[in-house]
């Protein structure tokens, strides 16, 4: 059963974050530009400018090679049309290496853009990192389990959890990303006992994607959740709307009024 519920009027903030945990899930999509920023604000909880967007709108095959001046580029464009949401800038493959230039990075993007956050990739391997950003007033997305960055190095996309040791490492990784100071954690591609082990185990909230219905939130890249990108369906997705039939009908309308001059027509004519 569907529920209505009402626009998000008032900005959302780290501490409207926090206190949903465990009583409303939080709704977060991606976005890259200010005009779909604008139709998602006031839906959406949060917001995310993905690295996804070289996958989804530069054609190519993984996220691996957007930079921070891309980054940079399209959450300023985001956070000029979203008003509401929570803005968090995706760190790119190799800008947060070391403690140094990660705060080198996520300091440009306070100064450049009005996102609220920036998102790293990495458990307790990664927690040094984030726990330098959070002391330099940083704030702090962390992602667990399947990570698009370390595509290369783990041989391909494989989903997390499927046995108590890697679930037991999984929960390690939490924990060690909640004491660093991260405010949330996006859990992706995890099987589902997995995702709940991790969200009973800390006290932020948990985004999940490919991660069942246990985490305390959900988010979804926003040209697969509306049919816009066609490569391939990821099992995790649940499409919204068929956005590349209809964009392909409204073309095929508009080619075929062109070609039998009915537009532009006299309403349509100075």
């Amino acid at each position: 059963m569907s529920i209505h519920t009402p626009k998000i009027e008032k900005k959302v903030t780290l501490t409207t974050i926090a206190k949903m945990k465990g009583v409303e899930a939080i709704t977060m999509v991606t976005a890259y530009d200010a005009l779909f920023a604008q139709l998602f604000d006031g839906e959406v909880e949060m917001i995310l400018v993905g690295d996804s967007l070289n996958m989804s709108f530069l054609g190519k095959e993984d996220t691996l090679s957007a930079t921070m001046d891309q980054m940079i580029y399209h959450t300023q464009a985001v956070c000029n049309g979203a008003k509401s949401a929570l803005i968090v800038l995706d760190m790119p493959f190799g800008s947060y290496t070391s403690p140094e230039l990660a705060v080198k990075n996520a300091t440009r993007c306070y100064q450049e853009t009005n996102a609220q956050a920036v998102k790293i990739e990495g458990g307790k391997e990664r927690a040094h990192i984030v726990e330098v950003l959070t002391q330099n007033s940083i704030a702090v997305l962390g992602h667990i389990g399947l990570m698009p960055q370390f595509l290369r190095s783990d041989g391909g996309y494989k989903i997390r959890g499927k046995d108590a040791e890697d679930i037991a490492s999984l929960v390690e990784d939490a924990i060690a990303l909640e004491k660093a100071g991260v405010f949330a954690i996006v859990v992706e591609g995890v099987k589902k006992e997995a995702a709940k082990a991790i969200t009973d185990a800390v006290s932020i909230p948990t985004i999940g994607i490919g991660a069942g219905n246990v985490t305390d939130g959900q988010v979804l890249v926003w040209s697969d959740m509306f049919g816009f990108f066609e490569a391939f369906k990821p099992k995790f997705v649940k499409q919204y709307m068929d956005g590349a039939k209809q964009i392909r009908q409204g073309l095929e309308n508009y080619r075929n009024d062109v070609k039998s001059r009915e537009f532009p027509s006299e309403e349509t004519t100075y």
